[in-house]
């Protein structure tokens, strides 16, 4: 244990002398460029200057190795890492897993240490290839929903063996070592259940607390999604749930506080109250929240959805038990971070000496700053100035990164699912279930909950219901906007266009494109 407290305190002290004593993580998914415009979102929509360190999320495995799953992700991956040519100092990595991926696949590939190799040489080949600097394990989670209590300590010996080899792999490549982090649950019983702690943490160069989805619609009640302390309608293990207590558990069970990162939602969670006139926090929910406009996902709300939810004359109310915010408008209720509750968060992060901060997302933040009229990404730059990086200058890479070989355009080959539908695994989390796909397995009971949390199966639908891309008209966007366009001679097909690429695609059994929407709707 010195020697892990030792190598942290150095560690800590290298970063303070570098000037970069806080990281920055901000998650992108390669799903956002499913919705509707104005709001798709892009690699190249990203400010490579925000964040310190960009997740890619998600890739997944198969057969036992890394690999890609939206179908256009070796072009997304190539727009991703030219992001470090305007910034020398933006490190990029890739998640894997999530949510919806689950644990099966991790847990065959733990089983034995000849399945581990294969997976971990298959990381650092792909890594190096797409020019990404680490990995980010997203695996929800660990000894739980399916997976074997073994799986507890093998997930030690993964993060263990996949350090060891990086290290190596740095030596014989004479190039800088990949970092490695882990998305990581906030909900105590699954901590207790997922994961050895010291030896975790000894491993990761960063640990992703996913301090948010603590209260969601597959509770009975309204609840704050990142509430930063227990409230008055917490009892029994709900006590638990909140962001103080997640870390602080972290930390005192062996985990140095300079390497945890903070989770930090740009969304909220929604519900549909029982009765509109009973609004508070803890009101009898009828189910999830209507879907928005634009992220189209039931029980949850982009900061920049809740913004228009706000203009059109919902109730805010600040929670000042919890320091967050709430807001009601008829039966529907929404519990979420602004630029307040981010200052506080942000202001005790700092003065409880953690690594960071990690945003779930950046693409569900105003980052066009003309929803919310707050200026560009709002949220994030709350955390950018806290951490003093807009007072860091931001220059080109020295070196450029190399362009991906074969890339030349928006469908770049390489996409593994063949699918322009929705990704593969909504979300990180912690407390509970997630319509994000991002839930704890901890599901929102007193106890902890059931294993499966009751995520739903999506990080956001194409389009809010299409089924893959088909074919392609390589002529039909040729000068046209980013977006997508009905077929004049069926109703129930669309084109998407990308750089001026035309992509095919089509609408589930039964559903039409709706143009009103721009996304796939009852006829």
């Amino acid at each position: 244990m010195g020697k892990v407290l030792l190598v942290s305190a150095l560690a800590l002290l290298l970063s303070v002398q570098l000037g970069s004593s806080h990281i920055l993580s901000c998650y992108f998914t390669n799903w956002a460029q499913y919705r509707p415009p104005p709001t798709i979102y892009m690699p190249h929509d990203i400010d490579p200057c925000l964040c310190t360190h960009l997740l890619y999320a998600f890739a997944t495995m198969k057969n036992g190795k890394l690999a890609t799953y939206e179908w256009n992700d070796v072009y997304l991956y190539s727009q991703f890492s030219k992001l470090k040519n305007q910034n020398g100092n933006l490190k990029t990595l890739l998640s894997v897993g999530g949510w919806n991926f689950g644990s099966s696949g991790f847990s065959a590939m733990v089983a034995s240490p000849s399945a581990r190799k294969v997976f971990i040489d298959s990381v650092i080949e792909f890594l190096r290839k797409y020019e990404f600097d680490g990995l980010d394990i997203d695996w929800e989670y660990p000894a739980n929903r399916g997976s074997p209590p073994q799986d507890k300590q093998l997930y030690s010996v993964l993060v263990q063996e996949m350090r060891a080899a990086f290290e190596q792999e740095a030596k014989q490549s004479n190039r800088a070592r990949l970092l490695l982090s882990a998305a990581l649950s906030a909900g105590l019983d699954t901590i207790q259940s997922a994961y050895q702690i010291p030896q975790v943490a000894e491993a990761l160069d960063m640990l992703n607390i996913m301090t948010y989805d603590f209260h969601g619609s597959w509770d009975p009640m309204t609840g704050e999604c990142s509430p930063l302390y227990k409230g008055p309608e917490d009892s029994g293990g709900f006590v638990y749930f909140n962001v103080d207590y997640a870390m602080n558990y972290w930390k005192t069970n062996g985990a140095p506080a300079e390497k945890l990162i903070v989770g930090f939602p740009t969304y909220g969670n929604t519900f549909t109250l029982k009765d509109a006139s009973n609004h508070g926090v803890g009101a009898p929910i009828a189910g999830a929240g209507t879907p928005g406009k634009y992220t189209q996902e039931a029980g949850e709300l982009a900061y920049f959805e809740i913004c228009g939810f706000l203009k059109d004359g919902a109730t805010e109310v600040w929670n000042a038990v919890q320091d967050v915010p709430y807001a009601y408008k008829g039966n529907q209720w929404v519990g979420y971070d602004n630029i307040k509750s981010f200052g506080i968060k942000v202001d005790w992060l700092i003065k409880n000496n953690y690594g960071g901060a990690m945003v779930w997302t950046i693409d569900m933040d105003d980052y066009m700053g003309t929803f919310c009229n707050q200026g560009k990404y709002p949220l994030i730059n709350v955390l950018h100035k806290a951490f003093g990086l807009d007072q860091q200058a931001c220059t080109p890479s020295a070196t450029a990164v190399p362009p991906i070989p074969g890339v030349t355009g928006a469908g770049g080959g390489g996409g593994s699912s063949g699918s322009g539908s929705s990704s593969s695994g909504g979300g990180s989390s912690s407390g509970g279930g997630s319509s994000r796909g991002g839930g704890s397995s901890g599901g929102g009971s007193s106890s902890g909950g059931s294993s499966s949390g009751g995520g739903s199966s999506s990080g956001g639908s194409s389009s809010g219901g299409s089924s893959g891309n088909s074919g392609m008209n390589s002529g039909f966007c040729a000068g046209k906007a980013n977006g997508f366009y009905p077929n004049p001679s069926n109703k129930s097909q669309f084109y998407q266009c990308i750089g001026g690429r035309t992509y095919f695609q089509h609408c589930t059994s039964g559903l039409v494109f709706d143009t009103s929407c721009s996304c796939c709707n009852w006829a």
